[in-house]
């Protein structure tokens, strides 16, 4: 028996010893990937699987259902398994951030969203969900978790972060990445692949794939810290380098940051996939290679292992050079040693093909619920909610006619449905040209032509969903619930504002469903590669908001996006705001029983709101002297046209009780870089019903030799309290939390006072003590803690 199929050797012994027998043809086919089109060219997936495959796209699974999917994707691993000389198994990859993409898999609320949440447990047990059907589905790849750090709400994918801090990323991700990858009870090990790394969110004019310029201390402290995490915390194998230039270099072609940035200084030990198409685009769009060979050569040199969705860099011209010799073959053997040992690892040379009548585990539908409900965030209440009944309740708006944009991009329904509606903005997806109307006043492409198509699929999927006003009926059996139209996702068109408001006036209180559609393709308002110069509502939701609001009804504004609202209009009108993200299926639900009071709202902003995008990129952690605080240099500085401040601060939340910090105490004042200090305090519900608070606790570095953020956040404790209960909430410290990189660019844990602040939102401080670090020492920056650990 050759010593590769020997199970009881380690996946690297077993990949080492497998890829001394392969030839040149099966080395280049594992560093490659096959993806099939909805309607297979048979022809074609010979030709691509003539030695065996690395990787397999199932992008094109999106709304079918999973019996169907098991049968197609263990026929391409029949094939793929039967052309490769050493019967070689394929990884299946998909995307994984709001569940799988066939259309019976279990389904989440979007990134951002269940940041807001701030509930690291449940993130875990959403990413356990993910891993077990993926599993059981013969997906080893999930293109999941999102970690990037996001901080320009222009950008059409900021909705798949978990938000705008560096240690809410990491603590939600790290949670992630431990459920997607614990292999307890499964078939095959599933592994994550992070995304995007690095900066990808920080694209200049929040643009897709654009230049960004970050500092090189700020790329590491803040940036690439949540990979790091899970690199080292969650043991993650897989990566996925960005679209972007990152200060001056592509990063799909850059040794600095594919090798000595994320394999030796943060410590990755996996298999770094290309994004679709961005080795092409080194070539076709960013001009930083003149062809295909130089592009695949450069990518894998820096640390590339596996080219996606086809191969362009990757192919026959690249197996030209190693063959000659004019490119060393041992960067080829790098790569296919990575891949193979991952195989090795995933288990798909002992179990290569799924059995399609295993037991699926229970879909997520209670954890989505969960999440649904946990991620939204009270914004303004002037009494009216919880909402009593009445005699007859007003829906208004886009998002109460069809429940299609609760499910923002990557979603398996959203995904689904940009393959419907023929207008496409993904990479490596080609858009449709020709005549297509569009709202008014944008370029996004109505979708009336296809709603019907739309629909019927939605129900296929979801057949109990309901929408807002069937919500509101089903609990207020006693309200008249009236629904009208009013205006649309996207643009100026007002033709729909008198219907509205009639209904309006004949009606004790309204409920405006308010926001764009976060999706897949350009007849959404936002997603990928569908960006926006405007952070606001739709010119035609502002202006039906005033004229509404001159009916004098209570007006209650629910929003619906990727982005948080940002509306002067409903500020200055509305008698409440509830933030509700892309909630996906239960949206309608967790809706209702948050404004009846059936539940009481606990999220948490995950990012700071700017009044306009004027004031992007805004954010609660920016150094001392700039951001939105008093400059004590110029302390009457402001914009002409606007206030400095944010619409709303990072970590505001409201909820129905109150609540109470006391007693804040530490176990030591003075303190060296080894040592761990022990903060804890005294959280009441001072209220007279239950809730759930997140309370957070920041550093602030009064005096350092390195420009450092004013805040930063360390930890955070989400503490359920029933009324009048009080709880002692215990946070673990290791000083190495303080650590920056100074001038010399080391980690050094730096002598001189600091304050921890404990507080209900980044600006709602309520607790505050100040202690000392008693020398400065330098660290090892591979055993440095991450973030504060809740006792």
């Amino acid at each position: 028996m050759k010593s590769y199929l020997n199970s009881a050797l380690s996946p690297r012994e077993r990949a080492e010893d497998l890829l001394k027998d392969l030839s040149l043809d099966e080395k280049m086919a594992q560093v490659n990937c096959y993806m099939f089109a909805r309607e297979e060219d048979f022809e074609n997936r010979r030709k691509c699987l003539s030695h065996g495959i690395g990787v397999v796209s199932t992008l094109e699974f999106r709304g079918l259902p999973r019996k169907d999917c098991i049968a197609r994707r263990n026929d391409i691993q029949k094939e793929v398994i039967e052309r490769s000389p050493h019967h070689i198994p394929a990884i299946f990859h998909m995307e994984g951030l709001c569940g799988l993409l066939f259309s019976d898999a279990s389904c989440f609320p979007s990134g951002m969203a269940r940041g807001a949440s701030f509930d690291c447990e449940l993130e875990s047990a959403i990413g356990k969900t993910v891993g077990d059907e993926a599993a059981r589905m013969g997906i080893t790849h999930v293109f999941a978790p999102v970690l990037d750090v996001t901080r320009d709400a222009r950008f059409g994918r900021s909705y798949e972060s978990y938000g705008e801090d560096e240690t809410l990323v990491t603590r939600m991700g790290v949670s992630y990445a431990l459920g997607v990858q614990n292999s307890e009870g499964r078939p095959l090990n599933v592994e994550g692949v992070a995304k995007h790394f690095l900066g990808f969110h920080r694209g200049a004019g929040g643009e897709h794939g654009s230049d960004c310029t970050i500092g090189e201390r700020e790329l590491r402290e803040v940036y690439a810290k949540p990979f790091e995490a899970c690199f080292r915390l969650a043991d993650l194998k897989g990566v996925m380098p960005c679209y972007n230039i990152l200060n001056g270099e592509l990063v799909s072609l850059s040794a600095r940051y594919e090798t000595k940035l994320l394999r030796e200084e943060l410590g990755f030990q996996g298999v770094a996939v290309s994004d679709y198409c961005a080795v092409m685009n080194s070539v076709t769009c960013n001009h930083v290679a003149a062809s295909p060979v130089e592009a695949g050569l450069r990518a894998m040199k820096a640390g590339m292992d596996v080219e996606q969705q086809f191969p362009y860099g990757f192919g026959e011209d690249l197996k030209a050079k190693f063959l000659s010799g004019e490119a060393d073959v041992a960067i080829l053997d790098r790569a296919v040693l990575r891949v193979l040992e991952a195989k090795f690892r995933m288990g798909l040379f002992e179990r290569p093909y799924i059995d399609g009548e295993d037991i699926m585990p229970a879909k997520g539908d209670a954890l989505s619920r969960r999440s649904a409900l946990e991620s939204m965030v009270l914004l303004k209440n002037d009494g009216i909610l919880p909402l009593q009944p009445v005699k007859k309740i007003a829906v208004i708006g886009y998002h109460a006619s069809t429940t299609r944009g609760y499910f923002g991009g990557y979603t398996n329904f959203s995904m689904y449905e940009g393959a419907l509606g023929d207008k496409n903005t993904m990479a490596g997806l080609i858009a449709e040209s020709g005549a297509d109307p569009t709202y008014p006043g944008t370029t996004v492409y109505r979708e009336d032509a296809y709603r019907e198509v739309y629909e019927a699929a939605l129900h296929r999927a979801f057949p109990a969903i309901r929408t807002l006003p069937e919500a509101f009926k089903a609990r207020f059996p006693e309200s008249e619930v009236i629904y009208a139209y009013g205006y649309d996702f996207a643009g100026t068109d007002e033709s729909y504002f008198d219907e509205a408001l009639k209904a309006i006036e004949g009606a004790d209180v309204a409920i405006l469903t308010l926001g764009g559609k976060c999706g897949t393709g350009a007849r959404c308002s936002m997603g990928e590669n569908v960006n926006s110069t405007s952070i606001g509502l739709p010119p035609a939701q502002e202006q039906f908001i005033r004229r509404a609001a001159m009916l004098n009804k209570p007006l209650i504004g629910v929003h619906f996006d990727g982005r948080p609202i940002s509306s002067d209009a409903a500020d200055e009108c509305l008698s409440a705001i509830l933030e509700c993200w892309n909630p996906s299926q239960f949206g309608s639900e967790a809706v209702v029983a948050l404004l009846a009071g059936d539940e009481t709202p606990g999220g948490k902003l995950p990012v700071t709101v700017a009044r306009n995008a004027g004031q992007l990129p805004l954010y609660y952690s920016q150094p001392y002297g700039s951001g939105y605080r008093p400059n004590e240099f110029y302390k009457d500085s402001v914009y002409i046209d606007s206030s400095t401040r944010p619409r709303y601060e990072f970590g505001f939340g409201m909820s129905y009780t109150s609540f109470g910090y006391s007693d804040l105490s530490l176990d030591k004042t003075a303190l060296s870089a080894e040592d761990t200090l022990t903060l804890s305090f005294t959280l009441k519900n001072t209220g007279k019903r239950e809730g759930t608070e997140v309370a957070q606790l920041y550093l602030s570095d009064p005096a350092a030799t390195v420009a450092r953020p004013a805040k930063q956040l360390l930890g955070f404790a989400r503490v359920p309290l029933q009324a009048g209960e009080e709880r002692r909430v215990t946070f673990s410290v290791p000083v190495t939390l303080f650590a920056f990189l100074d001038e010399d660019m080391k980690w050094k844990v730096e002598k001189g006072e600091v304050q921890l602040l404990v507080g209900a939102s980044s600006e709602d401080i309520r607790l505050t003590a100040s202690l000392s670090v008693k020398e400065d020492a330098y660290i090892d920056p591979s055993t440095r803690a991450f973030f504060a650990e809740v006792k």
